[in-house]
């Protein structure tokens, strides 16, 4: 039952490639539809690191993840390396919980 699943979810989303490019063709998307699609995949990203950060199973916490992410932010916004960026979130958030107990 689930290979069958995973087979039509397969075949349904190579249809949905393959009709945008039948609805498409060789035409060019304007311009600011294409900003927006090379966006969405950075979007997806981020919104699953907050999630991450700010849940547990079903509930919303408020903890050190929060820091490090806040950190992790600020680092990004200061176009840090990518090593430094999670470098210091991983820091932040260590020191956060030793301080804590």
């Amino acid at each position: 039952m689930t290979w069958w699943l995973v087979a039509w979810l397969s075949l349904g989303a190579y249809g949905f490639k393959v009709l945008g490019f039948v609805v498409v063709g060789g035409r060019r998307l304007p311009e600011p539809v294409t900003r927006c699609l090379l966006l969405i995949p950075a979007a997806l990203l981020a919104a699953l690191v907050v999630k991450d950060a700010a849940t547990t199973g079903q509930q919303l916490v408020l903890d050190e993840r929060m820091l490090g992410l806040g950190v992790a932010a600020v680092a990004a916004w200061r176009r840090l390396p990518l090593i430094a960026v999670v470098v210091l979130a991983a820091g932040a958030t260590a020191a956060l919980r030793a301080a804590t107990g």
